[in-house]
């Protein structure tokens, strides 16, 4: 082999990894995202699972590839590991078709039916169509397949370069006993990892392999570790995925590593078991192209078929290596938390409803917690404080997303008059309690741009923003008790009590210019206490939807702004004195402005 020689290998392998890419690149594209929502859809059970991403390996002719879109998955939460687990088994299994196909450029045969099913006599076929279809033709998907047919003819055009370049390696001593070193199971093992890892692609390290197999110099003792290698170094692509992603994606990425090297370290030590006792004579005959590709499936179908059982201990072991956080931890609590909203239930709707009706009475509850939380931290910041509102308020969001969901699909089901009623209160009930929540964590930021900016309001201000504090707290709590108990005449006090409120909101706003015109506030402090008494005021407002919400179940076509408006507000009416009772209560401090 000399230096022109050597220059053909490395233009054949760059014809061959370019090739790969085209193809791969092609059949992506023509998929048009179908592939991606197969995988979403049809990965619950793990054998199904196995044969998907068999399937879509095949198809794409990278396991690479599939196990990088499954940790993409993974980490946008469309996936769980668990469903992960079986795709990225199934990916090594399809990944050995390439090799098969590649396998069929060793056919000899004058037959002209045999030697037209060598990739190399039809290959220059299917690169005509492929050219024709991406020069001539405007269709979008046809310009893809057309870029999937040249791929293809690249890719074995390639191939039979490599395996002509190398040819002369045969007659070569020091390159025979290159290789022989090989027969060390170890050393052939990193080599295969390690090729396979600066090429990122097993299918193309199978390739090669199976290219250096055409100078006969390469028997079945040097080739089967690095197969095997050759599985582990695949992993690398998936491993550098995982940078950067989710401690889940990662987790996926540790599942692919851990399944190529436990499956490998199960099948060296069985095979060369085996082979001490039974002394396989193959092992020091050539290998050939046929012979690779039925180790390198044997491998991977033997691997899947023992762990496969065990995927639910794999699934730990990455547990293990990469922990959960105190996020994590806390999402499994909520996961076991939102349990009892069992679908099965929703065969009984009385049930189910009532179920429904009890997470949002603690969704609430959380709501208001979140609220004394925000209100506290006005006055006194507290940074742990304020994340626990922000945490709390995600739950509360995770809440309104079950409960909704939940009601959804409860509504098609046969619903009495009254458990309709109440299903449509729940739903308009749990919006109104996300917004409080959200309001609740709009409080906590005004409270950190003073805490960062060192700024407090005046003795008189703080004094009327404690009482109108007070206010609100005291009419959320009053809105969560109405839900908890169903109570109808604690919800008719609610909103005379919010009308208190819109009161209380006026006074402060006009005490406010007064200090401001003395020079007494700042405007920047003024835009703030701006920001929470709106918050506050859209708390209460939220507060009267939830009480007029739950008067509705006991009154016919009554709606929200109806009952407002039919509301006696007259002076001696008892939403009047309800107010004015209110108002007493919760007085400001000082002289009112008139």
């Amino acid at each position: 082999m000399d230096f022109f020689d050597l220059l053909t290998m490395i233009g054949g392998l760059a014809l061959f990894l370019y090739g790969m890419h085209l193809l791969s690149e092609g059949l992506e594209k023509l998929s048009g995202g179908r592939l991606e929502r197969v995988l979403e859809n049809l990965t619950n059970n793990r054998l199904k699972a196995v044969l998907l991403g068999a399937g879509v390996t095949a198809v794409i002719q990278s396991s690479s590839a599939t196990t990088v879109m499954v940790v993409g998955f993974v980490n946008s939460g469309i996936m769980k590991l668990s469903q992960a687990i079986g795709i990225i088994m199934g990916a090594n299994v399809g990944t050995t078709i390439t090799s098969w196909l590649l396998s069929l450029t060793g056919i000899e045969s004058d037959n002209f039916f045999l030697q037209l099913v060598k990739p190399t006599s039809f290959s220059p076929i299917l690169a005509v169509i492929g050219v024709v279809f991406i020069l001539f033709v405007k269709n979008g998907r046809k310009r893809d397949l057309g870029s999937i047919l040249v791929g293809f003819a690249i890719l074995m055009t390639g191939m039979d370069t490599m395996s002509s370049a190398m040819k002369p390696l045969s007659q070569v001593s020091w390159f025979t006993g290159l290789f022989t070193m090989f027969t060390n199971p170890i050393l052939g093992l990193l080599v295969g990892a390690l090729i396979t890892a600066i090429i990122q692609s097993s299918s193309a390290s199978v390739g090669i392999l199976q290219a250096l197999c055409a100078t006969g110099s390469i028997n079945y003792a040097a080739a089967v570790p690095i197969i095997l290698g050759q599985n582990i170094g695949t992993c690398a692509t998936a491993m550098m995925s995982g940078v950067g992603a989710s401690k889940n994606a990662r987790r996926a990425s540790i599942v692919h590593l851990l399944f190529n090297v436990i499956g490998t370290v199960i099948f060296l030590i069985a095979f060369y078991m085996l082979h001490a006792i039974i002394d396989f004579d193959f092992m020091q005959d050539a290998a050939d192209s046929a012979g690779i590709a039925l180790v390198h499936t044997g491998f991977n179908v033997i691997a899947t078929l023992i762990l496969l059982p065990f995927a639910n201990i794999l699934e730990k072991l990455s547990m293990i290596l990469i922990k959960p956080d105190e996020q994590e931890e806390r999402q499994a609590l909520e996961n076991e938390l939102f349990a009892k909203m069992d679908e099965r239930f929703l065969n009984t709707p009385s049930f189910a409803l009532e179920q429904a009706y009890s997470y949002a009475v603690r969704m609430a509850e959380l709501t208001k917690q979140a609220l004394n939380m925000a209100a506290d931290n006005l006055f006194a910041y507290d940074k742990k404080n304020a994340k626990d509102v922000e945490e709390i308020e995600s739950l509360v969001d995770r809440y309104d997303d079950e409960i909704s969901g939940y009601l959804v699909k409860l509504s098609s089901r046969n619903l009495s008059e009254p458990d309709s009623r109440k299903l449509t209160m729940l739903l308009h009930s749990v919006g109104d309690l996300e917004r409080i929540s959200d309001h609740a964590v709009n409080l906590v930021d005004c409270a950190k741009v003073m805490d960062k900016k060192e700024q407090q309001f005046s003795e008189k201000a703080t004094e009327e923003l404690q009482v109108f504090s007070q206010a609100v707290r005291d009419i959320v709590s009053a809105s969560v008790e109405v839900l908890r108990t169903e109570d109808m005449e604690a919800a008719k006090a609610i909103e005379p009590f919010e009308e208190a409120i819109d009161i209380l909101q006026k006074e402060m706003k006009k005490r406010h210019m007064k200090r401001l015109k003395k020079g007494k506030c700042t405007p920047e402090l003024g835009f703030i206490l701006s920001d929470i008494t709106n918050n506050y005021e859209r708390i209460a407002d939220h507060c009267s939807n939830l009480a007029i919400n739950m008067m509705q179940l006991y009154e016919d076509d009554t709606h929200a702004h109806e009952y407002v408006e039919q509301l006696e507000k007259e002076e001696g009416s008892t939403f009047d004195k309800i107010c004015q009772e209110c108002l007493q209560r919760y007085e400001l401090p000082g002289k009112a402005v008139k």
